[in-house]
């Protein structure tokens, strides 16, 4: 690594999100640049330790240190000698910790009378395993359902696989990660096997192109898009090209922007496939040796001509043309996917077009040539790792008996108490077995679905039937938590140990650094306790799981992953002490490994691979024989499926598209960042971006509150006339009823009787997911969050606004 500035200082990291430039040319080592936050006049000669961790705020999992003082946590500090970030962080890692310092649960809470109020642990528990056992008796496994989060640690997840699979015998397990990267997990299977990050983030180092699909890196990834910046900024910078209906930051710095209609991004990559190889821009002897479907992939992007393309797209044939030439004629192309190409009808498929065009240009496993389905949450990828979304722990194929027995193995169970009839539960699914009465014990822990879950009115009703038991697990009081039966206060980051696992394999360590605020605990002390009062044993007569602690549960999550894609089995907790190490960490590779794949055999082997895969168009499940029929034998699978319109378009009623996302801000539903004072300032409320041109034919200029309606429902927000393809709307998804601001909240010192006092709520709708619709990807089962039909109306006029203006 060069040099470390370690005096840089802080600008206002409101306005500039990136920080300063510090450029460096293709081949070099990204220059360090040392962020730090210690607000109050507070100095580093206050603070009593640093203690390792990493920011949990995005999917980069930057590596930092938490400033600690009295027992309390002070500040934060990029760490310079980090892999990931090398020193940098972004406005959410800066200040998003401070929202843990207020507001917080510090008690267990019941529903007496229709109102939630403070009790024991004794009294919580109880209630929970007195009514999880009277369902397991009269119901059976599939009563129970869990639903949680992007943001545990690996530790945490791995116990409640254990407990889920092996404990209870149900299959009916997810994440939120179902909402934001349960597409870049299917894509990846679909094509190499096996989940798992082919490239690294170094590849931005040497690359000669990067491809941003439906990324908006600059809000998303706020450091990730500092690296890129730097390389622009250096000598021969690489060409960008992307693809978003929106005029974002990374849009206005690219060399070619694709401003794609909403919902036919699989016709645009078609299209980019058909001139790559008609352009003969393609590497046979790559696709001779390692792949499976060459033919069947150029007949089924034939008709996708350029012109058909640009009419089906709204793009231009000379921009899909350059951008196919980028691609084409370059050496090192880096390609990043998300939201964008996630939250749409044909999530899978368009995004193993992604890796097709990798595969047939030969350009993966070397450096500067890597693939990055990225990630939403900064622990997903652990979620998916560990089965906690409802997959076989260590990538196992639930259809496959062998990768059935070593769970039942390692476990010391029969092996017919885990759920391998049929493939996992995914959480649109769960949502809906609550609906219907069969799952009538649900748990969500760490997440918020009453804000991030599509068609909010109906989610709610479900959240409200007599017939669930909700158990919720959180920090804070959240929109769901106001439907729960009982309420557990959980410990945040900083306040527990355990690992994490970031979109390129990089594993960190992050340490208790300060007690949690009151009887707050841990969600793996919360699941261990579970598991202890409901009496779950394996054959041997020992507790299930066998670990009480976070390193016990690392301790069996390495035997676990052992042999499988994503080994960790040589990693401890001391290597890990400072220092990110990327998976599979093994025998052979004990330092890590920085890029997989390089060796060009994949997971596609019938008694190693995740899944035999599916039909892209229907979802329809591979069948074993059917994919020994092929005989993948270590090849790539190249995949394709033809484009086919959205559920849900525009028409006389609703004439607009609907476009929902992030802002650089806010994360998730607001619960942390809603309280961090600069955060919240920032972005204070939900808002519409249209098109000047729609604005216009709607009488409606900056600052106007406007009424956005869909079939389901409909919001108030202020509009901004600017940035977003004519035609259709974008509004962020984070904010719900209920408003976290900082003068809001009550002090995490404040006493108990706070606690239980109903909190601040919102009188104008403005949850974007209240015009979402309930539909999704066949084969990933992500909810479709950026299609739908809109109509706008003015509502308010702008207070700034003159009446010569309107």
């Amino acid at each position: 690594m060069t040099e470390i500035d370690r005096a840089t200082p802080d600008p206002d990291r409101i306005e500039d999100i990136w920080g300063a430039r510090t450029p460096y040319g293709a081949g070099e080592v990204w220059p360090g640049r040392v962020d730090t936050f210690l607000p109050d006049g507070t100095t580093a000669a206050d603070v009593d330790r640093w203690v390792p961790s990493a920011c949990l705020l995005c999917s980069n999992g930057c590596g930092l240190d938490i400033a600690v003082r009295d027992g309390a946590m002070v500040g934060v500090r990029g760490r310079a000698e980090d892999r990931v970030n090398h020193g940098r962080l972004g406005p959410k890692g800066l200040f998003g910790w401070q929202g843990q310092l207020r507001d917080r649960l510090t008690e267990p809470l019941i529903r007496r009378n229709g109102r939630l109020q403070p009790a024991s642990w004794e009294e919580a528990m109880t209630l929970i395993t007195d009514r999880s056992r009277q369902l397991l008796e009269e119901k059976g496994p599939l009563s129970h359902g869990f639903y949680t989060s992007g943001q545990l640690m690996l530790e945490e997840y791995y116990t409640l696989a254990v407990i889920g699979k092996a404990g209870l015998g149900t299959p009916h397990m997810d994440g939120n990660t179902r909402l934001c990267t349960a597409t870049a997990a299917a894509a990846l299977k679909e094509t190499f096997g096996a989940d798992g990050q082919p490239g690294s983030y170094t590849d931005l180092d040497s690359c000669d192109a990067v491809f941003h699909f439906g990324h908006n890196v600059a809000e998303t990834q706020t450091v990730l898009w500092a690296r890129m910046l730097d390389r622009l900024a250096g000598p021969n910078p690489p060409a960008h090209v992307t693809v978003d209906p929106r005029r974002t930051a990374v849009a206005r710095a690219s060399t070619v922007h694709l401003p794609v209609r909403p919902g036919t991004n699989l016709a645009l990559v078609n299209g980019l496939l058909r001139e790559v190889i008609s352009r003969g821009w393609i590497d046979h002897d790559y696709l001779d040796a390692h792949t499976v479907g060459f033919d069947e992939l150029a007949r089924t992007v034939e008709a996708y001509t350029p012109q058909h393309v640009a009419d089906l797209c709204d793009v231009t044939v000379r921009d899909l043309q350059a951008a196919a030439e980028i691609f084409g004629t370059h050496e090192r192309v880096v390609s990043t996917v998300l939201q964008g190409f996630y939250q749409a009808h044909q999530a899978t498929a368009a995004s193993v077009a992604v890796n097709n065009l990798h595969l047939v240009r030969g350009m993966l496993g070397r450096p500067g040539a890597g693939i990055l389905q990225m990630n939403g949450q900064p622990t997903a990828q652990n979620n998916r790792e560990c089965g906690a979304d409802g997959d076989l722990p260590g990538f196992r194929n639930w259809n496959n008996p062998q990768h059935v027995q070593q769970l039942a193995d390692l476990w010391d169970v029969d092996d017919s108490v885990i759920p391998h009839w049929a493939e996992p539960t995914h959480a649109m699914q769960i949502f809906r077995y609550v609906e219907q009465g069969s799952i009538g014990f649900l748990w969500v822990a760490g997440t918020n679905p009453a804000v991030s879950m599509p068609d909010l009115a109906r989610i709610r009703r479900i959240l409200a039937q007599d017939s669930v038991f909700l158990v919720v697990t959180d920090a804070y009081r959240t929109e769901t938590t106001e439907f729960a039966d009982v309420v557990l206060p959980a410990a945040l980051w900083g306040e527990k140990t355990g690992t994490y696992t970031n979109v390129d394999r990089t594993v960190h360590l992050s340490e208790q650094a300060v007690a949690p605020p009151g009887q707050a605990r841990s969600d793996l002390d919360i699941w261990v306790e579970y598991a202890r009062r409901m009496g779950f044993r394996n054959r041997s007569g020992q507790p299930l799981p066998t670990w009480d602690t976070a390193e016990g549960a690392f301790d069996g999550w390495r035997d676990c992953s052992r042999g499988r894609p994503c080994d960790y089995s040589a990693m401890t907790y001391d290597q890990l002490r400072g220092r990110g190490i990327q998976w599979p960490c093994n025998d052979e590779h004990p330092d890590g490994t920085e890029r997989i794949y390089t060796d060009h055999q994949f997971h596609t082997f019938d008694d190693d691979c995740e899944t035999y895969g599916h039909d892209l168009a229907t979802g329809a499940a591979v069948t074993p024989v059917e994919h020994r029929a092929v005989r993948y034998d270590g090849r790539a699978r190249l995949k394709a499926a033809a484009w086919t319109p959205p559920p849900e378009n525009p028409d006389g009623s609703y004439p607009l598209h609907l476009n929902t996302g992030r802002t650089v801000y806010q994360f998730h539903t607001r619960t942390k960042t809603g309280r961090a004072p600069e955060l919240a300032a920032a972005a204070p409320d939900a808002w519409v971006e249209l098109a000047p041109e729609d604005a216009a034919e709607h009488h409606i200029a900056d600052g106007d509150l406007v009424r956005v309606e869909s079939v389901r429902g409909h919001v108030e927000v202020p509009a901004r006339c600017t940035g977003t393809k004519p035609g259709s709307v974008f509004l962020p998804f984070h904010y719900g009823t209920l408003d976290p601001s900082p003068s809001n909240g009550a002090d995490a010192k404040d006493d108990v009787a706070e606690d239980s006092a109903d909190p601040s709520t919102s009188e104008r709708p403005h949850a974007a997911n209240e015009l979402t619709m309930t539909a999704w990807d066949p084969v990933s089962k992500q909810p479709t969050f950026k299609s739908g039909a809109v109509r706008i109306t003015r509502v308010d006029q702008s207070p700034t606004r003159t009446r010569e203006e309107d």
